[in-house]
């Protein structure tokens, strides 16, 4: 097992920082949306109030992810070799996330692809061409750039340009906040105390945003739920990425029961010291998601609702550049560079976690075959990612170029987001502390309150996304899918489970 650093055991939050990796992959990654277009739109919309919602689950899926990467860095397993043992035809719920990762992930990646897109339009001037349509040709040109490092690229390097973005990120924006000193006590009081979300009046008197005023208010802030700190296939490959960094008995083999007893009996066991990385590492990573969602909100409150505007379909990026041009003109292309790293390192980020999805998957079926076909693996994935993806953009331009109403990119990703930051994340809080209970020793589960905040959050994610998806308009093509997708799962399989008993090969 490593050695135990010395930063695990520093009282200094600058010696915690040397453990930041992963978690700030993460940050950086769901900065690029969740806090750099949603936290706006929310200042704008809501006001300071949007804070409590912003704090509260970041506080949530902090929990969740925490109590994943626990697991593996105690017992050596990833949560999917876990998911194997759930009830029914064996492996049928990873067959099922099999199959939303093959829609959700090249849907995520062609509107990441389309937001970059449409802010590359805003910079050249050339965003009305093609009846708007324009933001899906750049959108196409870049996801290519982004391929093409993704097959050149790998973790390392994921890691390096993502750090450095967001402490670059971070660091302007805090400056930024500063100089324009908000109302502190009432971002404080929006951040702590919990308020009623209601639309401003102006909002319905202007028709450009009639589609946000016709939007339930549930449904508008689900949405937010659902990217701000990320998703559960975010936080399922941030647990595959601690076996790069072999915390604890991440990377190793499975823990025995005398691997467990020599645990139990000593609270200084390095894997028990070790759980201390992932604890600290995710606790900057959500601070610092924290942060930018204030400095946004503050963007929408002190801007944009004044001058009643709001980030949507057409203006996802470009409105948010007043928060520093009014500190000088020449601060816009320092904004444009800014804007443009964080959304293309969250492009490239899609394609690296559809990557890791791909890989653990295979590695839970055959951790051989999985090591032996890495290579093709990665080649399927990024070739069907790339095709699905290009096929989406490729409608999104016909549809606006014939005169499509230009709110399809929000339109088309509300389901997927839905599931990935909302519905998925309410299951995953549920399986983390039954993985507990089945597979680990009474001394080494997690805690009470983190067993406490998981099942909360259960219920609260559960509740959101089934709600949201009732109230949206998407609710049967939604409801329907999903029941198509179990169903194909258990059906799929039984019957693998029916072909290899009739082989008499024993399944994974």
């Amino acid at each position: 097992m490593k050695p135990v650093p010395p930063a695990l055991a520093s009282r200094s939050p600058l010696g915690w920082l040397l453990l930041c990796g992963p978690g700030a992959v993460i940050a950086s990654m769901n900065i690029g949306t969740g806090e750099l277009v949603f936290s706006s739109r929310g200042g704008a919309l809501f006001g300071y109030q949007i804070l409590f919602l912003f704090v509260l689950i970041s506080l949530l899926k902090w929990g969740l992810v925490f109590a994943s990467a626990r697991h593996l860095v105690i017992t050596g397993v990833h949560p999917y070799s876990r998911m194997k043992e759930l009830p029914g035809p064996r492996g049928w719920f990873l067959l099922v996330l099999f199959l939303i990762a093959c829609v959700v992930q090249p849907a995520w990646l062609s509107f990441l692809s389309g937001v970059l897109g449409n802010l590359i339009s805003w910079v050249t001037g050339t965003m009305h061409m093609f009846n708007g349509a324009i933001d899906f040709i750049w959108a196409g040109i870049f996801l290519a750039v982004a391929i093409l490092l993704t097959s050149l690229g790998g973790y390392t390097m994921l890691e390096r340009i993502q750090i450095g973005i967001i402490f670059a990120m971070i660091a302007s924006a805090i400056v930024t906040l500063f100089l324009y000193d908000p109302d502190w006590l009432e971002m404080i009081k929006g951040a702590l105390i919990p308020q009623t979300l209601e639309y401003p009046e102006w909002l319905r008197t202007h028709q450009e945003y009639d589609k946000i005023a016709a939007r339930p208010v549930w449904v508008e802030t689900s949405t937010y739920v659902g990217v701000i700190g990320g998703s559960g296939f975010d936080y399922l490959a941030y647990t595959s990425w601690i076996r790069n960094k072999q915390w604890g008995r991440a990377g190793l083999s499975p823990a025995t029961a005398k691997d467990f007893q020599e645990m139990a009996a000593d609270p200084s066991h390095p894997a028990r010291l070790w759980v201390r990385a992932p604890l600290i590492d995710l606790a900057v990573s959500f601070i610092l998601i924290i942060v930018f969602s204030a400095v946004f909100v503050a963007s929408g409150v002190i801007f944009l609702g004044p001058n009643e505007k709001v980030p949507d379909a057409a203006n996802l990026l470009n409105l948010q550049s007043e928060f520093v041009t009014n500190l000088h003109p020449w601060l816009m292309p320092l904004y444009m560079i800014g804007a443009f790293l964080t959304m293309f390192g969250t492009v490239y980020g899609v394609l690296e976690i559809a990557l890791t999805i791909a890989r653990e998957l295979a590695r839970t079926v055959d951790a051989r075959m999985a090591e032996r076909h890495d290579k093709r693996i990665k080649k399927l994935t990024v070739l069907w990612c790339s095709i699905v993806a290009y096929i989406l953009l490729a409608w999104m331009f016909f549809y606006q170029r014939m005169g499509g109403e230009p709110t399809i990119l929000m339109t088309m990703i509300t389901p997927a987001n839905l599931f990935t930051g909302v519905f998925f994340c309410g299951l995953l809080c549920f399986l983390f502390p039954w993985m507990d209970r089945k597979f680990i020793p009474r001394p080494l589960r997690m805690s009470r309150w983190l067993l406490s905040l998981n099942l909360v959050s259960g219920v609260i994610f559960l509740v959101i996304g089934l709600k949201a998806y009732w109230d949206d308009k998407s609710r049967w093509f939604a409801i329907c899918g999903m029941t198509v997708v179990i169903v194909v799962g258990l059906v799929g399989a039984w019957i693998l489970g029916r072909v290899a008993r009739e082989r008499g090969v024993a399944r994974p």
